[in-house]
């Protein structure tokens, strides 16, 4: 079965994981999947992840992090979907929580976190917010 939505998938897998307090997660790979994967890496929200063989495809192995037992994502949402996209210039990309949270944007010059768009003054598809 083909999935509309693999990012949306993606993120589904992380809140569900971090729900039932797992370590990881296994996800099937794309680039698209492991790029926003990157930013979360950057910004702290996973441990990281690694590309293993499953069932004969790529996967993605998500490692979850905790602070205290509780998730370090408290919240993560899509905002683009296939049915309604979302496209934001770099002087009007959304803040989350005043800044406490990040926004993913999919600009020209990769996917990025809204900082990092701004600093490249850069805009694109936004594609989740998490905090």
């Amino acid at each position: 079965m083909a999935l509309t939505d693999p990012l949306g998938d993606l993120l589904t897998r992380i809140r569900n994981g971090q729900r039932a307090k797992k370590d990881s997660v296994v996800s099937p790979a794309s680039k698209l999947r492991a790029r926003v994967l990157d930013v979360l890496q950057r910004e702290g929200y996973i441990r990281g992840y690694r590309e293993e063989e499953l069932a004969g495809h790529d996967g993605l192995r998500i490692e979850l992090k905790y602070f205290e037992g509780q998730p370090a994502i408290q919240h993560v949402a899509r905002v683009s979907k296939p049915g309604r996209r979302v496209y934001s210039g770099s002087k009007d990309l959304p803040v989350v929580r005043n800044g406490m949270g990040i926004t993913i944007v999919s600009t020209p010059k990769g996917v990025l976190s809204d900082a990092e768009a701004r600093d490249q003054n850069v805009g694109g598809e936004v594609l989740a917010e998490v905090f």
